[in-house]
């Protein structure tokens, strides 16, 4: 799993942005995977799930904010991207991801997700 670390905090956190006109969710997941990370692949269309958190904008003011989460599998790393050297990216286990994130629903949907994908091949080879 890919995390990356927030420009104004400096914690782990995934991709994320704000919704953009006439553009899907899922669309939107890839764009921000693509500008802050710089990969690329199929996106699923349904969310993972979501979790809250409260951004802090540069006045001081914090935002409560919802965050759908969709797993992307990446098939493509770009070598420049917009957000390049504005943080630190580290490929780590679904587990530790978890352990690394603040967010206590995020670390849950991270747990989720690698139970899912240790059951995939089981279900794959069960059809």
């Amino acid at each position: 799993m890919l995390l990356l670390t927030s420009r104004d905090t400096g914690r782990w956190v995934i991709p994320k942005g704000w919704p953009m006109p006439g553009k899907l969710s899922h669309e939107v997941a890839a764009r921000e995977a693509y500008e802050e990370a710089g990969v690329r692949g199929v996106v699923e269309t349904e969310p993972l799930g979501s979790f809250g958190y409260d951004k802090v904008l540069k006045d001081g003011i914090q935002v409560p904010c919802r965050v759908q989460v969709y797993a992307l599998e990446v098939s493509e790393l770009a070598k420049n991207f917009k957000e390049k050297g504005e943080r630190s990216m580290e490929w780590v286990s679904c587990e530790e991801a978890a352990e690394r994130v603040h967010e206590p629903e995020l670390h849950d949907l991270i747990l989720a997700f690698a139970k899912r994908r240790t059951a995939a091949p089981a279900i794959s080879q069960a059809k």
